[in-house]
This record gives structure tokens, C-alpha cells and sequence, in this order.
């Protein structure tokens, strides 16, 4: 059984209330003798310690870390999915302030909010007699906590209810809505300086899993690279990549299974055990009344292929797939034995010409790959050792929001920024290249006259890879359009990513006229046969951009509405 944090449920009533809200104040004056409230907790030590991992446990919600995230991964440039799958609305950008996600994923970063306020408040008060170092530590990890939720809620909404203290009556849930640079200045950057100087570099086997140093480093660079401040952002990064506590793991399928988590290059990860509390479905979240959580993933169910227990509600676009046939393998690299794909493509997507086998059968044994469903999604599943997967929607994947590969990409985003300095930027996502096994951009230069290709665009459609020099603006469009989608595909980054660089536009348009280029060429791409490499796409043409291309208006779907529940219990919203 992995080592990980376990999570343990305390006052789901105050949980319960701060999501619902309560129009009797007589309900405040009730106590129920069976539960614990605030005047029986908080008097230990150990009690501080119990309420810190229920804030860590909020981590585990569907929708902050698990299966739910498809949503949004669904929403930017690789992901693609089928008229009948609930993700469509996303994918066509037709959702509302009432759709699922939108509500879901707000209940639970405020769930989060909440019980990290609650651990942080009632340090300032209790008596406690701790251990040296551990009420720092405990408020550190709390506080880190708070600004990863508030982030998540700024970075989704636009900007996020501010509550720092937990509600003593109603009228405390009545808050406007600050804006995001408010919410970052007064909360996310001074929570993170908080955790940055109180955390350790690592932990004890036994804890292994809680915030770190590098953590706040990285959570607090990620800050600063969405605030623009380029020059504070490539300092941070630079920190954790010199502080020798990270590396790069040889093998890049070790960020995805949960055969070797936690390992070196992991900063900021959650865990997940399928073996923990059997028989509960994975969607069960420790808030469910006479419930106790799953402590497993639906992330691994949610992209699973159908004919292997799977509901592949996400799927890989012909973007992304058409990307990693171009992600060339280097011949000269010793990881290379033959391969025909390169690591990231074998660790990430199976195409019908993949490597390896697939649920542990030969690919194409079950069919699947027809109907334009070029590629499936490799990542987050099982398919590495179990035959199909669990029918009760449980993972045990753990989720990796920050590695070390992000900050390496980030950092050479920063200094390009920042100082423009190309070298700088190129020798850091070469050592991301390299790792995979593939041709690293130094490579590409030296045997063609200085250039590299603009991988991004699609050759199959335009015939060849435009050549360019490297400058701060083709690098950029490199990392932009090429690297992170490539190393970080389905991780959680990518419609942040390309809301704040403001290229939504240009890219679902790019990709809707390369659909309509497909759907005219049918015949050129043997669509009613096998198809044509590199994508092999038969039937049709699967139509993933032909409306978020049109319905995309930046001030309208950059960042989710406020929920309708928000809006209709506080009345200080448009103030």
C-alpha cells in the first residue's frame, strides 16, 4: 500500500453549511451532543494535525485533482471528445453559470478555502503548547494550501470571493467578488512567502506527499509568471532547479502510474490509493453525508478507452496526436532501441500504429479506432497492468499539479520574458527534449543552418514545417505551441496557458481551418479506407473546433461564470 496522507472527515456540518448557506440563524444556536464542533476540537496538538489533513484531502475532489478535470482539459487546443458525452458543452463552449463543473468545482476550491481558514484562525488563538517548529509548519502547509485553492479560483473565474476567516453567521457569506490581482496581492502571494520561508526542503518518508519549499517556490512563481512579472518568476524557478533537490526522472513514465510517485521529480503532487476504503465508487467525496471517501481517482475511468471499462469522454485532438508524430526521435539517444514514436507520444496517447501493448493485449485488439477517433489517451489510465479498468471508477494515479519539468518550461518562458535571453531559454527546454529522447532544438540548428521547425504547424495540411530562426518570439511560440502541449498534455495547464498568453483565437481558428481542410480531402486521406499516416483517421472527420472556433469570444469564456447558487445567496456581488 503506498505511503501517502491520509485524510480524516471533522465538522461536516460547518463544512455543509459554508456551501449551502442557511436562512434560519436559529440553526446556529443548535447543538447536535454526536458531533464534533469547534468547542471540542482544536484543544491538541494532534487535533491541529487531524484538521491540516482534511485541507489536503480536499486536494482529492474530482474536480480539483481527479476525473472531473476533463472539463476544462477538454476546453483548450489537445483534447476532443463526442456529441454524447457531457463534456461536448465545454468542448463547444456552450455551459452556463448552472452547468455542473462551473457549480462543482467552486464548492469544492471553497471547501478547501474553508477548512485551510479554519486550521489558520484557530492558530492565532488556541493555547496549544506544540512542538518547536510545528505551529509554523502547520500554518505554512495550511496557508500554501489556501493560495493553491485561490489560484485555481482566480485562474478559473476571473478573480474569487475573498473569505480569509470562517463565517460566524450569514451575512459573513455576503462578500463581493475581488478581482484577480486583488485576490493574488492580498492572499495567493503572501500566503506562499508565508509557506516559502516556514516549510522544509523535504520531509521524513513518513510524510511524504506535504508541501515543500520547492512547492512554494514554484506555486509562487506560477504567481508571478500569470501576473507578468517575468523577471521575480525566472528568479523563483531558478531557485528550485538550483536547490538539488529535484531531477528529472529517466523514464517519463514514471510521472503517470502510480509505480513510482512521489519520486524526484514531483513538487506538488496528490495522492490516491485504490486499495483504501474498497468498494467505494471513486466519485465519493468526504463530504457526503454517513460517507467517507473513496480516497481513489475517476481521472483514470474518464479517459480509459471504452472497450477496456473506460468512458473516454476526453480524447486526444488530431492537433495534439499529429504534434507528437512530429516529435522526432533522436536515433543517437541510448533510450532509442528501435522505437518507432517517441517516449512522450508512447507515454501520453495510443494511436492505432502505437507501441507497446495496451491493457496488457495487443493494440487494436478490441477495436476502437474508427469513427475519427484517431488516438486514445494514455495518461492518468491503467493501461500499463490491468486488463480494463475498475468498474467502480477507482484509480489509485496519484495527480501531479507542479514537476519539475513544468518549472524548467516556465523558467525558459520567464527569461525569455524577462531578458529575452534565447540561449538561456533553448538549453532548458532541451534538457525537457532530451528526456523524451527526441531531436532537441540545438540539434535541429546545427544541421540546418541555425533553424528549427514550427512543429505546431501541421504538415499533413500545409506540407511541410516552416523553418525559422530562433528569436524570443519563435521560442516562445515554441514553448508556447509546441513543448507544453507535448510534455504537460492533460496535466492541468493547458487552457490556463492559453488564456493568459491571449491566443485562444488564433489557435481554435488555426485548428477549425485544418478541420476543414481534413473534411474536404477525405479521399487524399483515405478516410473511407484505413486512412493515411500520420493519424490513420477513418469514417469521418471528427469535428471537434467547427463551433468553439465560432462561439469563442474571450470576455465570455476566458473564465467560467460565477455559479447561479453564488449569485442568488450573495447579495454582494455587484457591489
Amino acid at each position: 500500500m503506498k505511503n501517502k496522507i491520509k485524510k480524516y472527515i471533522i465538522l461536516p456540518v460547518i463544512g455543509a453549511f459554508l456551501l449551502t448557506g442557511c436562512d434560519e440563524d436559529s440553526f446556529l444556536d443548535q447543538t447536535n451532543p454526536n458531533t464534533i464542533t469547534t468547542d471540542t476540537f482544536w484543544n491538541t496538538s494532534s487535533q491541529f494535525q487531524t484538521g491540516l489533513n482534511t485541507v489536503y484531502g480536499a486536494l482529492q475532489f474530482q474536480n480539483i485533482s481527479g476525473g472531473g478535470l476533463v472539463y476544462e482539459m477538454i476546453m483548450g487546443d489537445i483534447g476532443g471528445t463526442e456529441s454524447w458525452y457531457r463534456p461536448l458543452t465545454f468542448r463547444n463552449l456552450t455551459y452556463n453559470d448552472g452547468t455542473y463543473y462551473v457549480t462543482d468545482k467552486w464548492n469544492e476550491l471553497y471547501i478547501g478555502i474553508f477548512r485551510a481558514n479554519q486550521v489558520i484562525e484557530n492558530l492565532k488563538t488556541t493555547q496549544v503548547t506544540f512542538e518547536a517548529g510545528e505551529r509554523e509548519s502547520i500554518e505554512a502547509q495550511a496557508r500554501f494550501l489556501r493560495a493553491f485553492f485561490y489560484f485555481q479560483v482566480v485562474h478559473t473565474y476571473g478573480g474569487a470571493v475573498i473569505h480569509t476567516t470562517v463565517a460566524k453567521n450569514k451575512d459573513d457569506f455576503s462578500k463581493p467578488f475581488s478581482s484577480m490581482d486583488e485576490v493574488t496581492s492580498t492572499i495567493i502571494i503572501p500566503d506562499l512567502e508565508y509557506a516559502e520561508v516556514n516549510l522544509p526542503l523535504s520531509w521524513s518518508s513518513n510524510n511524504l506527499g506535504r508541501v515543500t519549499v520547492g512547492a512554494a517556490k514554484s506555486m509562487l512563481g506560477k504567481a508571478y509568471l500569470f501576473d507578468e512579472n517575468y523577471a521575480e518568476a525566472a528568479k523563483l524557478f531558478k531557485e528550485v532547479i538550483d536547490s538539488g533537490v529535484y531531477s528529472l526522472v529517466p523514464n517519463i513514465m514514471d510521472n503517470f502510474t502510480d509505480e513510482n510517485e512521489l519520486n524526484s521529480e514531483s513538487i506538488f503532487e496528490v495522492a490516491y490509493n485504490a486499495e483504501v476504503n474498497p468498494g467505494a465508487n471513486g466519485a465519493i467525496v468526504d463530504d457526503n453525508v454517513n460517507e467517507t471517501g473513496a480516497e481513489a481517482t475517476t481521472m483514470a475511468t474518464a479517459v480509459g478507452q471504452l472497450n477496456y471499462g473506460g468512458y473516454n469522454t476526453l480524447l486526444c485532438s488530431y492537433y495534439l496526436h499529429e504534434l507528437y508524430t512530429s516529435d522526432e526521435i533522436d536515433p543517437t539517444n541510448s533510450i532509442n532501441q528501435g522505437n518507432l514514436h517517441s517516449q512522450r507520444l508512447t507515454a501520453t496517447i495510443v494511436p492505432i500504429n502505437g507501441e507497446s501493448e495496451y491493457y496488457l493485449l495487443p493494440i487494436g485488439e478490441r477495436g476502437g479506432w474508427a469513427f475519427g477517433q484517431s488516438a486514445y489517451i494514455k495518461k492518468h489510465s491503467n493501461w500499463y497492468h490491468l486488463k480494463q479498468e475498475d468498474a467502480n471508477s477507482r484509480s489509485g494515479i496519484n495527480f501531479r499539479h507542479i514537476r519539475l519539468a513544468d518549472v524548467y518550461l516556465m523558467y525558459a518562458e520567464a527569461v525569455l520574458e524577462s531578458t529575452g535571453n534565447v540561449s538561456e531559454a533553448i538549453k532548458y527546454i532541451d534538457m525537457v527534449r532530451e528526456r523524451a529522447a527526441v531531436v532537441t532544438l540545438d540539434q535541429y540548428m546545427t544541421n540546418n543552418g541555425g533553424s528549427f521547425p514550427q512543429l505546431h504547424v501541421s504538415k499533413q495540411v500545409h506540407g511541410a514545417h516552416p523553418m525559422v530562426a530562433p528569436s524570443k518570439e519563435s521560442v516562445l511560440t515554441h514553448i508556447q505551441r509546441v513543448e507544453r502541449p507535448l510534455e504537460l498534455a492533460f496535466e492541468g495547464h493547458r487552457w490556463k496557458d492559453l488564456v493568459r498568453w491571449g491566443i485562444v483565437k488564433e489557435v481554435f481558428d488555426e485548428l477549425r481551418a485544418d478541420e476543414v481542410w481534413r473534411e474536404n480531402n477525405q479521399d487524399v486521406l483515405e478516410i473511407s479506407g484505413d486512412g493515411i499516416a500520420p493519424l490513420f483517421i477513418k469514417e469521418r472527420v471528427r469535428p471537434d473546433f467547427n463551433l468553439s472556433s465560432a462561439n469563442y469570444q474571450s470576455a465570455a469564456h476566458d473564465y467560467l461564470p460565477i455559479p447561479v447558487q453564488e449569485q442568488q445567496t450573495n447579495d454582494q456581488l455587484n457591489n
